[in-house]
């Protein structure tokens, strides 16, 4: 059942000041659940945002690095292609080629899709990884503490795609997810379930051709069948969006320090 929540969209004027913004958030993310459970739990999404917010966590010459507690960091990823992980579509491999190899975390603390897999068996081996890491038992899932996700012109999050049958998973954690509008049309992904359970949960947007199907996820009608980013209705009641300027257009005006606000129900 849809629920309501607060969003808070924090606009940035351009693609690199929006980078900036979120390795900002990253390391406040990272740092706040270091301080109150001794570990930071992130799962990662890729895209050509992440990569440049990867490079300048990275970055010897950034200030970011240096804050970002590496050595306790547990790496996930929200969602994988069906590929080998030394394939350049593969979103592990973008993340270890920007940021993981250039960073001290422990390889045991990266925990990523095999994409090389079948599909479900590549969906059931990244779930037990899940149970295992978390110590779940029965119907428990796992609460990430930083959760990271991007969103398509066509209104998809994770590799929840319009009319895919991952949309309507609400018991499993992780699936194997048919997408045969796509180039790689097997996919693994986090269910929607999981994802909400994030203590911190926020979409990384830039560019125009973001700004109608973000319009349409947060003011038009409730159809997540099309629109599945309409899912993402997290359980804490707070949503974060940092975006583009562009990415924003549609939107009401943020305040003079570039935040606007919405209550969405649905």
């Amino acid at each position: 059942m849809p629920r309501p929540f607060s969003l808070e969209y924090r606009v940035s004027d351009d693609p690199v000041a929006l980078s900036h913004a979120a390795a900002q958030h990253f390391v406040h993310c990272a740092r706040a659940a270091v301080e109150s459970r001794g570990k930071a739990r992130l799962a990662l999404s890729g895209g050509s945002t992440p990569k440049a917010t990867f490079q300048l966590l990275a970055d010897k010459t950034q200030p970011y690095r240096a804050m970002m507690p590496w050595e306790k960091l547990e790496i996930y990823w929200v969602d994988e292609r069906c590929l080998p992980p030394d394939h350049p579509d593969s979103n592990y491999h973008m993340t270890r080629e920007n940021l993981l190899d250039h960073v001290p975390i422990p390889p045991r603390q990266i925990h990523r899709m095999q994409g090389e897999l079948d599909p479900e068996e590549a969906a059931a081996k990244y779930e037990s990884e899940l149970r295992n890491q978390f110590r779940l038992e029965g119907a428990q899932g796992p609460v990430f503490d930083m959760l990271a996700l991007g969103m398509g012109d066509d209104g998809h999050t994770a590799s929840l795609f319009p009319h895919t049958e991952a949309v309507h998973e609400m018991m499993r954690l992780v699936v194997a997810n048919h997408v045969p509008q796509q180039k790689y049309n097997w996919r693994i992904t986090l269910t929607w379930p999981v994802i909400v359970e994030a203590r911190d949960l926020f979409f990384l947007i830039a560019g125009q051709d973001k700004a109608d199907s973000l319009h349409r996820v947060l003011q038009g009608p409730y159809d997540p069948e099309t629109l599945p980013s309409q899912l993402i209705q997290p359980r804490s009641g707070k949503l974060v969006m940092l975006l583009d300027r562009q990415a924003a257009s549609l939107l009401p005006a943020p305040d003079a320090s570039g935040i606007g606000k919405m209550e969405i129900h649905r």
